[in-house]
C-alpha cells in the first residue's frame, strides 16, 4: 500500500515538473511573439541631410547708374527687376521745364482736335486706319482688366496711338493748313521736351534695379581676397531687410549669377574646399546648387564664397539673408538604426515574414544618430566582397515597405 502511494506521488512530481516546463516554454514564446509583433518598423522612402543655418551676404556684379540731374527726381522707364538690354533706356530725370512743355503740348493737341473737326480730311491712309483699329481694340480690351498696372499700360498705349494718329493726320494735311501748322508746332515742342530730359541707358544687359545701398562698389566680384569679417560686419545690415528704392539712382545687375558670402566656423566648413558643390536652401524653401569659388582664412573661422546661377532675381532686393547650407543629402530606403545588425564587418536587417524572419545584407549609404539610408549590394559588389555565384543567387534584396525587426 505504501509503495503504491509512493508511485502516485512520484508521478505527481513528474507531472508537476512537466507542467512547469511547458508553462515556461509557453510564457517564453509568448514574450518573444509579443516582442516580435511590437518591435518592428517599416522601410520607407526618405532623406537624410547635414545642414547648417547661417547668415549670408549677397554680392552681385552690378553697375550703378546716375546722371547729372538726379536732384530733380526720376521716372522709371523699366520696372524694378525688369530685364534691360544693352543701351536700353532704364530711367530718366525730370527736367526743370518739363511741366511747362507738357502743358503746351496738351494745349496744341486740343487745338489740333478742334481744327480736325472743322477740316475736311483727305482719305485716310492705311497707317492712320491701322492706328484707329489699334485704339479701338485697346479701349475694348480695357473693359476686361482689373489689374491697375495693366490698365495703365493700356492707357499709355492709347495715348501713344493717338499721338501717332495726330502726327500722321497733320502731316497728310495740305501745306499751310491750320492742322499742318499745329502739327509742326507740336513736333517742335516734343523736340524741346526730348532735349531737356536726361535719359539714363544701360551700359550692359541685365536686370534693372533701383535698390541702391552704397555697397555696390564695396562688394566686388572680380576678386574676393578683399573680404574680411570686420568689413562685412561693419555694414551693420539687418537680416532679411529689403534694400530701399532710390529716387536718384538705378543700377543694372548681372541676372545670370551672383555670390553668397558667409562667415562660418564649423567642422564641416573647415573641411570645405574651393570647387566643392553644395546645396543652399533659401528662406523661400527653394533649394539651389552652389559652388565654393573662394575661401578666406581667418583666426578660428573662414569666409566661404558661393557662386549661384539660380534664383538671382529673387535675391535682388536683399543684401543680408539667412540660408541653410546642405553639405550632403541622400534620398533612398530609410530605416531606423535599431534595425541594423553588425556581423563580421557587414550590416544586416532582419525582415519579418509570415511565420519566420530572414536576414538581408544591406549597404549603408549615409547615417545620422537615428536613421540610415540603405540599399542592396549589386551582384558585382557582392562578388568583390567574397560571395560566390551560388550565394549571390540565393540572396534577397531589401524593398520599400518591408517590415524589419528592431533590436
Amino acid at each position: 500500500m505504501k509503495n503504491g502511494q509512493n508511485k502516485i506521488n512520484h508521478k505527481k512530481v513528474i507531472l508537476t515538473i512537466i507542467c512547469m516546463i511547458l508553462l515556461l516554454v509557453i510564457v517564453t514564446n509568448s514574450n518573444k511573439l509579443l516582442k516580435q509583433t511590437s518591435e518592428k518598423t517599416t522601410v520607407f522612402e526618405g532623406s537624410l541631410s547635414y545642414e547648417e543655418p547661417v547668415e549670408a551676404f549677397v554680392i552681385r556684379d552690378e553697375v550703378v547708374l546716375q546722371g547729372e540731374n538726379s536732384q530733380n527726381g526720376m521716372v522709371q522707364i523699366l520696372a524694378d527687376g525688369e530685364r534691360a538690354a544693352m543701351n536700353q533706356a532704364v530711367f530718366r530725370y525730370y527736367s526743370n521745364v518739363e511741366d511747362k512743355i507738357i502743358k503746351q503740348i496738351s494745349e496744341v493737341d486740343e487745338k489740333i482736335n478742334q481744327a480736325l473737326d472743322n477740316q475736311t480730311l483727305p482719305k485716310l491712309n492705311a497707317d492712320v486706319s491701322s492706328l484707329e483699329h489699334e485704339i479701338e481694340d485697346t479701349v475694348n480690351g480695357m473693359y476686361k482688366l482689373n489689374d491697375i498696372q495693366k490698365i495703365n499700360e493700356h492707357k499709355n498705349k492709347i495715348e501713344t496711338y493717338i499721338s501717332k494718329k495726330v502726327d500722321l493726320t497733320g502731316k497728310n494735311s495740305p501745306e499751310g493748313s491750320e492742322v499742318r501748322n499745329l502739327t509742326e508746332q507740336r513736333d517742335q515742342l516734343e523736340q524741346q521736351l526730348e532735349n531737356s530730359v536726361e535719359v539714363i541707358t544701360s551700359p550692359k544687359a541685365g536686370l534693372a534695379s533701383y535698390r541702391v545701398d552704397g555697397l555696390e562698389d564695396k562688394l566686388r566680384v572680380n576678386d574676393f581676397s578683399y573680404l574680411t569679417s570686420d568689413l562685412l560686419n561693419s555694414f551693420e545690415l539687418k537680416v532679411g531687410a529689403a534694400v530701399p528704392l532710390s529716387n536718384e539712382k538705378g543700377k543694372v545687375v548681372d541676372n545670370f549669377k551672383c555670390y553668397i558670402a558667409t562667415i562660418i566656423n564649423t567642422e564641416k566648413s573647415s573641411a570645405a574646399k574651393v570647387g566643392d558643390i553644395v546645396t543652399l536652401r533659401l528662406s523661400t524653401s527653394d533649394e539651389i546648387e552652389a559652388t565654393i569659388v573662394h575661401i578666406v582664412e581667418e583666426d578660428n573661422q573662414r569666409i566661404l564664397v558661393f557662386e549661384i546661377k539660380e534664383k538671382v532675381e529673387e535675391l535682388l532686393e536683399f543684401r543680408l539673408i539667412t540660408i541653410d547650407i546642405i553639405w550632403w543629402k541622400y534620398t533612398g530606403l530609410k530605416v531606423s538604426n535599431q534595425a541594423l545588425i553588425e556581423e563580421d564587418d557587414k550590416i544586416f536587417v532582419e525582415r519579418n515574414m509570415p511565420g519566420y524572419t530572414e536576414k538581408l545584407l544591406v549597404k549603408v549609404l549615409r547615417q545620422n544618430d537615428t536613421y540610415s539610408i540603405v540599399e542592396s549590394y549589386t551582384d558585382e559588389e557582392l562578388e568583390n566582397i567574397g560571395y560566390s555565384a551560388d550565394e549571390i543567387k540565393e540572396m534577397k534584396s531589401i524593398k520599400l515597405y518591408d517590415e524589419v525587426l528592431l533590436h
